[in-house]
């Protein structure tokens, strides 16, 4: 069955103003102690179904705006038997900080946040998804030596998603130049079509300093 969605959902809307209750971790995950892949707006959820079960000894959390992808994702999840990885429904711009809070202590070890949606216009700028806020959560949970992945097709997205991070004194870039390899062993749907097309990604690699 196809699941037909919005494509683009505006996270100011006020139904999505609401933060998330965060689940029990120890209900979600078999071994909720183990290192966290947080995929920050995961959309259909296949990138962190592929590191899943690629990566045992890892969880990973995706997290997605869009319920209807959430609850088909995580059907895909119980049908395949993981228990290292989860599907979470939120607004991350007002839950993110609930999230972080209420994981175990020092599990937080890697981040993603690949294609978002771009909102163009200036006036919708507020509903791009990586706003300082954002970075300044991820740079109070992050372990030190944790890594965060940014990616995009769109040049200006990839320059403001980078240098939010660059602006954070916590995080080191890996290189000013843009990555010409994805470091992860999985690429994203939209990674792979837009390769396939000929067009180019921009990537970026952090490490959160001690």
């Amino acid at each position: 069955m196809v699941i037909r969605v919005r494509q683009h959902v505006n996270p100011l809307a006020n139904k999505y103003q609401t933060p998330v209750s965060p689940p029990e971790w120890d209900k979600i995950f078999a071994l909720h102690s183990q290192p966290l892949h947080l995929d920050i707006g995961c959309g259909k959820g296949r990138f962190v179904l592929e590191m899943a079960q690629l990566e045992s000894s890892w969880n990973f959390l995706g997290l997605e705006i869009r319920e209807p992808l959430v609850e088909e994702a995580n059907k895909w999840r119980d049908e395949l038997g993981l228990t290292n990885l989860h599907y979470l429904f939120c607004n991350v711009n007002n839950s993110l900080l609930p999230i972080l809070s209420s994981l175990p202590e020092g599990v937080l070890q890697r981040v993603t946040i690949q294609f978002p949606d771009p909102w163009f216009k200036n006036r919708h700028a507020k509903r791009r998804v990586v706003q300082p806020e954002l970075v300044e959560e991820i740079a109070k949970y992050l372990i030190p030596g944790g890594i965060v992945f940014l990616q995009s097709d769109v040049e200006a997205i990839a320059v403001e998603m980078r240098d939010r991070f660059l602006a954070h004194t916590a995080f080191q870039i890996q290189t000013r130049e843009w990555l010409p390899e994805n470091p992860l062993p999985v690429a994203t749907e939209r990674e792979k079509s837009t390769l396939s097309r000929g067009e180019p990604v921009y990537r970026a690699l952090f490490s959160k300093q001690s």
